[in-house]
């Protein structure tokens, strides 16, 4: 005899309910627990050398770029025409020196592209070494 042949059997469901409050509770804890670092890849312990100072600094040649994109070598005014002068007039400056470094001085508000022009410049006259003049602002120093 067959007593359930009437009855349907329902199907067991899974709550999700507890199981939302359970990874809730978890994420929580996660985030509670978890310490937020910012540029802890830039850590660097720098080597230390014990060398005398150069007697013997590389010329350097003071490129000056300011806001309006006008050019200044040396301390002498420069009117760009093209990139090709431009390397003529640092290979002037240089008068002779073997590798000397360029600085460039330019003003925050220049154009990016007045700096580019002077970076290629010196690629065309074969001076490699290239540097920036920077200045602290007056928070950094207190």
């Amino acid at each position: 005899m067959n007593f359930r042949r009437g009855r349907f059997r329902e199907e067991p469901e899974i709550n999700f309910i507890p199981l939302i409050d359970v990874l809730l509770v978890v994420l929580i804890f996660l985030m509670a627990s978890t310490t937020y670092s910012k540029f802890t890849e830039l850590k660097i312990s720098l080597p230390e050398a014990d060398a005398e100072k150069q007697t013997q600094r590389p010329k350097e040649i003071q490129v000056g770029i300011d806001a309006s994109g006008k050019y200044g070598i040396q301390k002498q005014t420069f009117n760009f025409t093209n990139v090709a002068a431009l390397a003529v007039a640092l290979k002037e400056a240089a008068a002779g020196a073997a590798d000397p470094v360029i600085v460039i001085n330019a003003d925050a508000a220049a154009k990016h592209q007045d700096v580019v022009h002077v970076m290629e410049a010196a690629r065309l006259a074969n001076f490699p070494n290239i540097t920036f003049a920077t200045q602290t602002s007056p928070t950094q120093g207190k």
